[in-house]
């Protein structure tokens, strides 16, 4: 798979808010991008809080236009605030610092797309990142820490 289908970030999306549910996780909104940051795939479960679509949207953004997950976001922007307050602005906003933002990469390594969770904490959204990319076949790339295989 060169691309990010539908089916995929159908499979990304559903296997995250199943392994939310099984966590017994906060509500959560689970949004899919291709590569060129495209919306694909959205979902929000009853009663996710306020905000959590764009939140989501923000992490997996943040992950594709830096190169790295939203975890490894969080750590750089920690260390440099400045330079990543400057960065944030002008994404007009579009990157939230914080774990649950994963980039998807094929079998050949190929960056096709993130995922980004958000309602729970960041840990708990970047597991189930994690989760729905692996169900997919894919392989989740969350940056900080080494990816696991698909």
């Amino acid at each position: 798979m060169h691309r990010l289908t539908l089916q995929a970030a159908s499979t990304i999306v559903d296997a995250a808010l199943a392994e939310a549910r099984r966590q017994g996780f906060a509500p959560l909104c689970v949004a899919v991008l291709d590569a060129g940051a495209h919306l694909v795939a959205l979902k929000r479960e009853d009663e996710a809080s306020l905000m959590r679509g764009q939140i989501a949207i923000a992490k997996a953004t943040g992950g594709l236009g830096m190169g790295y997950g939203s975890r490894e976001l969080a750590k750089r922007a920690n260390a440099s605030p400045v330079f990543y307050s400057a960065l944030f602005a002008i994404s007009g906003g579009a990157m939230a610092p914080s774990p649950g933002g994963v980039l998807i990469r094929n079998a050949d390594g190929e960056l096709i797309g993130a995922v980004g969770v958000s309602g729970d904490t960041g840990d708990a959204d970047e597991a189930c990142a994690i989760a729905g990319v692996l169900a997919a076949g894919l392989t989740p790339d969350p940056g900080g820490a080494p990816a696991p295989k698909a």
